[in-house]
């Protein structure tokens, strides 16, 4: 299977959040909103999660006993390469659509899913979307790359993306996770202000006048 086209492997939902999600038959997918009914639904640009099986195979390589949407991720994927993705990819999931907004995550502390699991994947591989265009969706439907994200977008401020200063989610700009590389300014530092001879200034006044300098 090309790594541009992969398929669903779980839907997973679950009614708050930091806990492991349920699999599903199926689910509808609600334009800039979310899998319906799920806790991580909402106008943001993280409405839905996905995470590569694959990736679960390592945390299970590590004799982790985890399943999917135990990461807390909606939707479970084989066959394509999400963390390659770049920002603003678009895809196709059975019948919706997304737009890849973040790669990873930063967790502040250890949630539930890391004491339960004994190791979370998400903040390294998960990929977080929004919903683009809404629809229903079930295992076994293809995941089909339709449009190549850049993965570099301009800021408000015109500065292209780089760095390391992370920008949130603006509908002005088409990608949510960005990174823009902050500007150092060199700044001299105060000098003494001059004090002049006022005798000497009145000698360059009267030298000037006669044209001589």
């Amino acid at each position: 299977m090309s790594a541009a086209t992969g398929k669903i492997l779980a839907v997973s939902v679950s009614e708050r959040k930091g806990v492991r999600k349920t699999n599903v038959e199926s689910a509808r997918l609600i334009e800039n909103w979310g899998i319906e009914g799920d806790a991580h639904a909402g106008p943001g640009h993280r409405q839905v999660s996905l995470l590569a099986q694959e990736s679960i195979a390592k945390m299970r390589a590590k004799g982790l006993d985890v399943n999917a949407g135990d990461f807390a991720e909606n939707i479970t994927t084989a066959g394509i390469d999400l963390t390659s993705l770049p920002i603003g990819a678009r895809l196709r999931i059975g019948g919706a659509e997304v737009e890849i907004t973040q790669i990873g995550k930063e967790c502040h502390s250890r949630c539930a899913i890391y004491y339960q699991a004994g190791d979370c994947v998400m903040p390294r591989e998960g990929v977080f979307a929004r919903v683009t265009r809404g629809g229903e969706v079930q295992p076994g439907d293809q995941i089909v790359l339709i449009e190549e994200g850049n993965g570099a977008v301009e800021s408000p401020s015109g500065q292209r993306a780089g760095g390391s200063c992370e920008i949130p989610y603006s509908p002005t700009i088409p990608s949510v996770f960005v990174r823009v590389r902050p500007s150092h300014a060199l700044i001299e530092p105060a000098k003494e202000p001059i004090t002049q001879d006022p005798q000497r200034a009145g000698r360059d006044d009267r030298m000037r006048k006669e044209g001589r300098s």
